[in-house]
């Protein structure tokens, strides 16, 4: 279904999953005191799989003009476990070129980012077959770490180490690199196919977005090939779609 609402209720039915990456905090900064992008990315201690989970059709009618709040804030879903950024040194790359050129507080003199391939795969509802939706690379990102930390801290704001900050949708410039459903179904003008197979017998599901049952997962990787090492994995981020349990006060 689409996410034309006008009226609000507690229901979501417009559930999106977004691919991010996050990265950790290793060291933070004093209040008052901004970190410059250059300095920002010794201050980075990793960097984790993000499931930005969505309520579209909730965060369309908060969204103006009060931004997305109910529409983003029920669930949030990492990796298991942080890749440093010393695990990652042999995959770092140039980053992507900025035109027109960003303002001084975001210029870097080094400006790198990390070559993970990431995938976004969907089980629906009653099937025991996982269809990839996404390849996308962290690459894609026109903004680095370093600058979103700058730019974070810019007004004097502190960060603490374990603090976490997410990346936005990693997004490439084809249709299979879109990072969320949202993107995919083109704000729900179109489906998604799905494999559906269970006890031998085989088909095919659409959807628009996830429904009751649709299993995610998030996965990042690494290749070693390239970079003469042996690969490095983010390990699964793995979340279902469960019935809502919200009874409405009276």
């Amino acid at each position: 279904r689409s996410c034309d609402v006008r009226t609000p209720t507690p229901f979501s039915c417009c559930h999106c999953c977004v691919s991010h990456q996050a990265c950790i905090m290793g060291t933070g900064n004093e209040l008052g005191s901004p970190i410059r992008p250059d300095d920002a990315a010794s201050a980075i201690f990793g960097l984790v799989l993000l499931n930005d989970w969505s309520a579209r059709d909730l965060q369309k009618w908060e969204m103006a003009p009060l931004g997305p709040f109910n529409g983003k804030n029920w669930a949030t879903q990492v990796s298991p476990w942080i890749v440093t950024t010393a695990a990652l040194e042999p995959f770092k790359c140039e980053a992507n070129k900025q035109d027109p050129p960003v303002l001084p507080y975001l210029q870097e003199t080094n400006r790198h980012t990390w070559d993970v391939a990431l995938t976004a795969g969907i089980t629906p509802a009653g099937s025991e077959v996982e269809t990839t939706v996404t390849r996308s690379n962290l690459t894609h990102l026109y903004w680095t770490f370093p600058q979103m930390v700058a730019h974070h801290t810019a007004g004097g704001c502190n960060l603490n180490s374990g603090d976490l900050l997410g990346s936005g949708t990693v997004s490439g410039p084809e249709e299979h690199e879109r990072g969320c459903l949202l993107e995919l179904t083109w704000a729900g003008k179109k489906r998604v196919q799905l494999a559906a197979s269970k006890d031998g017998i085989n088909g095919v599901v659409e959807r628009v977005y996830l429904q009751d049952g649709d299993e995610v997962v998030f996965r990042g990787r690494c290749e070693g090939q390239a970079a003469g090492v042996p690969g490095i994995g983010f390990g699964e981020c793995r979340g279902q779609v469960l019935p809502c349990n919200y009874k409405q006060q009276r």
